[in-house]
């Protein structure tokens, strides 16, 4: 096997480390944002070194993903559903937006982790109990798939927020030309797409507000079905 790298083959490498670095070049970036010859030039080591101690891409996001989701918690057991939901979509936000790109991978594939199916399994027993019954699934999936969903779409809109001025500024004008056009719409551009379209410190808080807005809006959602449903 030819050697490019000035290091030894893998003297010192482990999986942990090589996982270590695909979840900061996640952060930096985004889940689908490097390759695997990036990570290998990221450890200075050759990509059969990745391939040897972890694998390829696929799995290399699964532990990624699997990294940002291990330290959830079960949310304590004597909230009622819906605050139950709250705390665990609350603590899932900083973690997942962390890593850009670990959300679509879980709406992908599902939180299939050993150290969060304890958690799914109780939200379901919590649902269950609450009086969901055969729409435990439903509703969990829902509000999970919901909350997501929003920062999926806030992750696909980071990687291209480096687009350039003269990008943004084409879609400035365009909006602008719409709101005059549609005065009604106006404020929303304003209120809404404006931090969006700024992009930094406005555009994360901005995303924090919507998805909390996401969140309420599918609990309240979800409670109102049932109730219609009794």
């Amino acid at each position: 096997m030819t050697e490019t790298s000035t290091s030894p083959f893998h003297v010192g490498m482990t999986p942990e480390r090589v996982i270590d670095g695909a979840v900061q070049l996640t952060r930096e970036a985004h889940l689908w944002g490097w390759s695997i010859r990036d990570l290998a030039r990221h450890l200075d080591v050759t990509p059969p070194v990745v391939y040897h101690h972890v694998g390829g891409k696929d799995l290399l996001a699964r532990r990624v993903t699997e990294r940002t989701t291990g330290g959830l918690a079960v949310p304590p057991s004597e909230l009622a559903w819906q605050e139950w939901f709250r705390v665990l979509l609350g603590d899932i936000y900083p973690r997942v937006t962390s890593c850009p790109g670990t959300a679509k991978w879980l709406l992908m594939h599902g939180p299939a982790f050993p150290a969060v199916l304890p958690i799914l399994q109780a939200g379901i027993a919590k649902l269950v109990g609450a009086g969901f019954a055969e729409n435990a699934s439903f509703a969990y999936a829902a509000m999970l798939n919901n909350a997501l969903m929003t920062v999926s779409t806030g992750d696909d809109r980071l990687m291209h927020e480096d687009d350039g001025p003269r990008d943004h500024h084409a879609l400035m004008a365009e909006f602008e030309r719409a709101g005059a056009q549609i005065p009604d719409i106006a404020p929303m551009l304003d209120q809404f797409m404006q931090p969006f379209l700024d992009g930094g410190a406005a555009a994360r808080l901005e995303r924090r507000r919507y998805y909390d807005y996401i969140v309420e809006s599918t609990i309240a959602g979800v409670a109102a079905l049932q109730c219609g449903g009794q």
